[in-house]
């Protein structure tokens, strides 16, 4: 593989090696070797500490395959937790790995930080400008005034417990712990025998989180299940958006010239906040029509996230809902009645395929939210995305730390 260093000019040049961009380098390596690329990032090490998960039908067969390498675990099955009801979920779930994507980007990154970006070109903090036939900008989430929002904000540690664990897959979520800013629950993913992450994660009006507090919970949670822990292998932190409403044509107006991939596309799931399932579509949608002017490229992400906004307004409805209608510590019941659905509609959600008789199950029945200032959260949908109700103190699409593309 080529030098970063001393290259000329690139077909592409990756700004930002988040997730987005780490993934549709990779393809991109993969389909078109004969194209010459190159990542630049603050970060030496792409994917270092870093863990994200995805239900297997989040995505195509095809795109899985060519997943499995950057892996860490697949799982057969999840739990969820809430008071009086526990549920074991077949649907499989699996965990890309950090360090193995960063091992296979090796060669194609370079640790240095970006000043400026073009459609054509980069310049780096040390004046050094780096010339690319395109750029695809995947840096992150950007500020905007565009989407309101609120948040679903984590803490997590990988830890080695001193005995083992006894869990055979991942709970998603237990939401049988004490309700703290918003809707709060613990996820835990097993590595191993004796290996576990366990985060602390909350659907919250605010992007802070407080540190010191998280730790102190995973440290109660681990004790209240019994477990010992003998080592710390690492911390993860970050925020992600939850779409309440907003413009898309001002989001577009904002983006510039730029191509954008990711979350600064605007493009994860309204309710979760994860993008890797768009960002792996996307991979195979860059990889198809490269080399391409860098006007192409935008229009063609562009013309996706537009069709994904229009696709996803009922998913901002059940966000107004959530964060809306009823007392923040009642949240929980929102998903708790979720979960008691069939499990092929639970992954059509997770996967951004709800169909119209999905939606109608979702919002039929005793809701679990103040009847009349649910039916007040509904208006918008589909009518411009404003608001009726007046809106909690929730900020615009802007986070200190965004795991999906971080």
């Amino acid at each position: 593989m080529r030098d970063p260093v001393r290259a000329s000019r690139y077909d592409v040049a990756f700004a930002g090696m988040g997730l987005a961009n780490a993934l549709a380098a990779f393809r991109v390596a993969t389909l078109r070797p004969e194209l010459h690329i190159a990542g630049f990032d603050t970060h030496a090490s792409v994917g270092a500490g870093r863990t994200w998960s995805f239900f297997a039908p989040d995505v195509t067969p095809a795109q899985l395959a060519w997943l499995r390498p950057l892996l860490r675990r697949e799982w057969p099955a999840y739990e969820v937790r809430f008071p009086g009801f526990r549920r074991v979920v077949p649907t499989p779930v699996c965990t890309l790995s950090g360090p193995a994507l960063g091992r296979a980007l090796t060669g194609l990154t370079r640790a240095a930080d970006i000043a400026e970006v073009s459609p054509e070109g980069l310049t780096l903090a040390d004046g050094t400008a780096v010339a690319a036939r395109a750029v695809l900008d995947g840096r992150g989430a950007r500020p905007s005034s565009a989407f309101r929002v609120g948040w679903q904000k984590f803490l997590g540690q990988e830890i080695r417990l001193t005995a083992p664990h006894g869990l055979h897959h991942p709970i998603l979520m237990d939401a049988t712990v004490q309700q703290l800013d918003g809707f709060r629950f613990i996820y835990v993913l097993p590595f191993g025998p004796d290996r576990l992450l366990v985060e602390d994660t909350r659907y919250s009006d605010t992007p802070e989180l407080s540190h010191q507090m998280a730790r102190q919970e995973i440290t109660s949670y681990i004790a209240a299940q019994g477990w010992r822990v003998a080592e710390q292998f690492s911390e993860e932190q970050g925020v992600l958006p939850v779409v309440l409403d907003g413009d898309i044509d001002a989001f577009w107006d904002e983006v510039g010239p730029v191509p954008p991939l990711g979350m600064r596309a605007g493009l994860f799931h309204p309710v979760t906040g994860y993008s890797l399932p768009s960002a792996v579509a996307l991979a195979d949608a860059v990889a198809a029509v490269l080399p391409a002017r860098p006007e192409s490229l935008r229009r063609m992400i562009e013309a996706r996230a537009r069709a994904t906004w229009q696709a996803q307004g009922f998913y901002r409805v059940l966000n107004r809902m959530l964060f809306l209608a009823g007392t923040s510590d009642q949240r929980w019941r929102v998903f708790a009645r979720f979960f008691h659905l069939p499990q092929p509609l639970i992954e059509r959600f997770f996967a951004g395929r709800t169909s119209a008789l999905d939606r109608m199950r979702l919002v039929t029945g005793r809701p679990p939210v103040p009847f009349f200032q649910a039916l007040r959260c509904i208006p918008s949908w589909g009518q411009g995305e404003v608001i009726t109700p007046p809106l909690r103190p929730v900020g615009g699409l802007v986070s200190p730390e965004v795991r999906a593309d971080g």
